[in-house]
């Protein structure tokens, strides 16, 4: 008798371990085939809801286009490919190009431009397509496969058009298994320049067919494009690993322009003379002032610097070491030696006020989102997965707005771990940071470094409908479940995630 009650007890104690984590395994399971808008649960935040905002009718996602008619300004297609290359350095690399090359061609527009891409896929397994990171395009043309169109497929194309009309520096890229294929190689960079101005004067890799030759913006000025990407271990800039060279004469101001492609903060700067940070994610900074210090530059984040080469010597471009970097100067001029300061710009307080064009003291809608961690299966899968405002992916807050809302959200993270915040088809301004309000210019992300215990307030204005992922860059992060999105209510999409088609947004 005492044996059996002995086997009922160890009986009772398997099934209340083993029932719980069968139903935790169970609801973990993500849906084959699912549109985002069926994803987690509606956040208004304290805003007025709508009781459709889940439905499949309204206004459809494939609606929300660039222009459709016009000859365009820049004509440019992108053959994606899967394939071994070898970088602008030597080394070989199995990876994802575009034209041939990886980076693949600098698009270059002026504001006002049309640009058109098409992009055929001519051998990448999963499908491709192209997101404009940065740019806010109308939400057809973002390139977020299973939310604004479906993957391209080997042997298919798709073309994406829009008004070219933020000035600034940019990147394209895959958001098709984006972990992978961003990381093999399968992107791009971006510049728009103002309205009559030349389009060039830039040193960087190959040039789109379609876009224009290079040339001077103005007397003395001289740009340069610097794309900073690890490929397999080898981190590179513009896909040289280790040092390399740009002309410039002495007394020559140069625009450098420089995009973290990888997926963690990457801590650049020039030696060699003061420099001014002159515009953050392809928003100029107000007030700019000369500055010797680092700067910290988030993952998919960009950063244009100004400097005037010194009479005497070179400067050098750090991309997170003096190992991988580029000389900018005379020809025979000395590199400088000595290491990047250790001091890093604080863009909080960096340049002077400037109106922001929208009132956050008067938001229409308050969202938070926090960034945790713990343990549990994700799709059937053990592990410590990513958690936003306590769920587990897909059980995640959609953020609803309406067009016109002025929109503040509060960014924190706990989850042991920094995460570079991206929000597509829109730009946001920093408030505060840990409770100190901004007071420099107004500091305009797309991409936001949000380091563990950090917590930021941001606002932006609800101008672009459509619905928009918002997630973090460090890709693996997101295609471990660090994704939501922002949706616009009587929006919908006809898109599906999984599927045939196989579409895997992250």
């Amino acid at each position: 008798m005492a044996r059996w009650k002995g086997r009922l007890v160890a009986l009772g104690v398997a099934l209340a371990v083993l029932v719980p984590l069968a139903y935790l395994w169970a609801t973990s399971l993500v849906p084959g085939n699912y549109s985002a808008m069926d994803m987690g649960y509606a956040d208004y935040g304290g805003g007025p809801s709508s009781a459709e905002h889940m439905h499949h009718g309204g206004k459809s996602v494939a609606d929300l286009v660039g222009p459709t008619t016009g000859t365009p300004d820049v004509a440019v297609t992108l053959t994606a490919r899967k394939q071994k290359f070898t970088l602008a350095s030597g080394q070989s690399v199995d990876g994802f190009t575009l034209n041939g090359s990886s980076p693949g061609p600098l698009i270059e527009a002026r504001q006002g431009d049309l640009v058109e891409v098409t992009l055929v896929n001519e051998s990448v397994p999963d499908g491709a397509t192209l997101h404009w990171h940065g740019i806010d395009v109308p939400n057809a043309e973002d390139g977020v496969a299973g939310v604004t169109q479906d993957a391209v497929p080997v042997g298919g194309k798709h073309v994406y058009r829009f008004q070219a009309e933020q000035v600034g520096t940019y990147w394209y890229h895959s958001h098709q298994v984006s972990s992978e294929e961003v990381r093999g190689g399968l992107f791009g960079t971006i510049v728009i320049s103002p309205r009559g101005t030349a389009a060039g004067g830039r040193e960087a890799g190959a040039r789109a067919t379609g876009a224009r030759e290079a040339g001077a913006h103005e007397a003395g000025a001289h740009e340069v494009v610097a794309a900073i990407h690890t490929y397999d271990g080898k981190r590179t800039i513009n896909g040289r690993t280790g040092s390399q060279r740009v002309d410039a004469p002495a007394g020559t101001s140069v625009r450098v322009r420089v995009i973290n492609t990888d997926n963690a903060i990457v801590r650049t700067g020039l030696v060699g003379a003061p420099y001014k940070v002159i515009a953050v994610d392809g928003r100029e900074v107000h007030g700019p002032t000369p500055v010797t210090a680092g700067y910290a530059l988030a993952a998919g984040a960009r950063v244009d610097l100004e400097v005037v080469v010194p009479a005497r010597g070179a400067l050098r471009l750090d991309a997170g070491s003096a190992a991988v970097s580029m000389a900018i100067g005379p020809a025979d001029a000395d590199v400088p030696g000595e290491a990047l300061s250790s001091e890093t710009v604080d863009l909080l307080s960096y340049g002077t006020p400037a109106p922001l064009g929208l009132d956050p003291a008067k938001a229409d809608r308050s969202f938070e989102y926090r960034i945790g961690r713990r343990p549990g299966f994700l799709d059937g899968v053990p592990g410590l997965w990513w958690t936003i405002n306590g769920h587990k992916f897909p059980d995640v807050p959609m953020f609803m707005v309406a067009e016109g809302d002025v929109v503040r959200m509060k960014i924190s993270n706990t989850s042991g771990q920094a995460h570079p915040m991206h929000l597509h088809g829109h730009h946001a301004v920093v408030l505060s940071r840990n409770g100190v309000a901004a007071t420099g210019s107004p500091w305009w992300i797309d991409t936001l470094e949000v380091g563990d215990d950090e917590t930021y307030e941001i606002a932006f204005l609800a101008d672009n409908p459509g619905i928009w992922m918002d997630h973090c860059h460090n890709l693996p992060h997101a295609s471990q479940g660090l994704m939501t999105h922002l949706a616009y209510e009587g929006v919908s999409t006809p898109y599906q995630i999984g599927g045939a088609v196989g579409n895997k947004p992250e």
